[in-house]
């Protein structure tokens, strides 16, 4: 864990904003994640920070990869760059997801020559990947309930129980081969019930596709939404493992292949922003502070992903509940307006703020004309 003092430290060397970035964490997440689910095989969800060093990292630690978009899909292909050809499709065919259920056309046709695995869920994205991506292996992601996630996905993706059977019997019609099912819970799920129903649902649709005669589903991808401890009401991920662990050997027989794709719990305890105050009011009778960071740059979570970041002062002193703003010149650039803070910070000192490794610089911009935290890697 990184020291108050070494990111004050890395501040005085560098410059604020920061984003420090700890390797020894990515890999802490990695092994606790194997080693509570370990018939599952992790695919880093890359959108959740898709940084080429973190990356690199969950490579070398043995992860594989869940891609939305040919840049991601790049991103992960670059640390197999230098083998053969014939390494390269393999690996691919092994450890990648293209796990957007809607692809470009062109999309689809730069990918068919790697045999890919990809998720879709409905009958135009048949009808799609059949004409631009006959090679692909298919798989059908289900709607599942996203009760109690942070970021709620099924009003977006999906096909319903009742649709699944004529989907995966289209596509297989088309030609495809329908590798198997996927669901996603919702980002950030507290409800571990999801998991539950979602596991149950893929049991049954796995019974009745082998009734109608296809036995070539071999796979279960059961997503993301593995919570971060972001605080003390998120419980245990050793409970959830625990209770997806009995469902999956309750109903999912040892000859299907399970993967799943963590994001937001390998990456978010990985990070921590430093950023100065730059600015100091009172608005309404209510403290302010301004920050060289804000929800244009580091702090985007706020807005994209739903989430609130706190903050830690590197001195102490009587508090209040204060505001912080961003730097821009936009109102929406609003952090927090109920942080507990001392109430004699001044211009030039620090706040730090954890756990905020997932999407959060994933959206950075040059708003206003502000750069992006500099990223720092550490214990790489």
């Amino acid at each position: 864990m990184i020291t108050a003092n070494q990111l004050q430290e890395l501040a005085k060397t560098h410059g604020t904003p920061l984003f420090i970035i700890d390797h020894d964490e990515l890999r802490s997440n990695y092994a606790i994640f194997k080693e509570n689910l370990p018939r599952v095989q992790a695919y880093y969800a890359v959108k959740a920070n898709p940084d080429s060093v973190i990356v690199k990292t969950l490579f070398e630690a043995g992860a594989s990869f869940d891609v939305s978009s040919i840049a991601e899909f790049n991103i992960a292909f670059d640390n197999i760059k230098d083998l053969p050809e014939q390494e390269q499709h393999q690996w691919i065919w092994d450890n990648i997801i293209y796990a957007n259920p809607i692809k470009a056309e062109e999309t689809l046709a730069e990918l068919d020559k790697y045999q890919p695995l990809m998720t879709f869920d409905n009958r135009e994205e048949v009808f799609k990947i059949r004409d631009h991506a006959p090679n692909s292996r298919v798989v059908l992601r289900l709607r599942v309930s996203n009760a109690g996630a942070m970021v709620e996905l099924s009003s977006k993706f999906g096909a319903s129980h009742d649709e699944a059977l004529d989907l995966i019997f289209e596509a297989v019609n088309a030609g495809l081969t329908v590798a198997g099912l996927s669901f996603h819970v919702g980002s950030q799920t507290t409800n571990f019930e999801n998991y539950m129903q979602a596991i149950n649902m893929a049991a049954l649709i796995f019974k009745e596709v082998k009734e109608r005669g296809y036995d070539q589903m071999d796979l279960l991808d059961i997503g993301g939404g593995f919570p971060a401890p972001y605080d003390e009401s998120v419980k245990p991920f050793s409970e959830l493992a625990k209770r997806i662990n009995t469902e999956l050997d309750r109903l999912i027989p040892e000859n299907i292949k399970i993967i799943a794709e963590p994001g937001r719990f390998m990456v978010a305890t990985a990070a921590t922003a430093v950023s100065k105050i730059i600015g100091k009011a009172v608005r309404h009778g209510k403290l302010c502070y301004y920050i060289d960071d804000g929800v244009y740059h580091t702090f985007s979570g706020v807005i994209f992903d739903h989430c609130q970041y706190h903050f830690d002062a590197f001195k102490e002193g009587p508090t209040q509940i204060c505001t912080v703003f961003g730097p821009t010149c936009d109102g929406l650039d609003v952090i927090s307006m109920t942080e507990e803070l001392p109430e004699d910070l001044e211009r030039g000192d620090l706040l730090s703020s954890k756990n905020i490794g997932a999407y959060s610089g994933a959206t950075s911009t040059y708003f206003n004309g502000f750069p992006p935290a500099k990223v720092i890697h550490v214990n790489r």
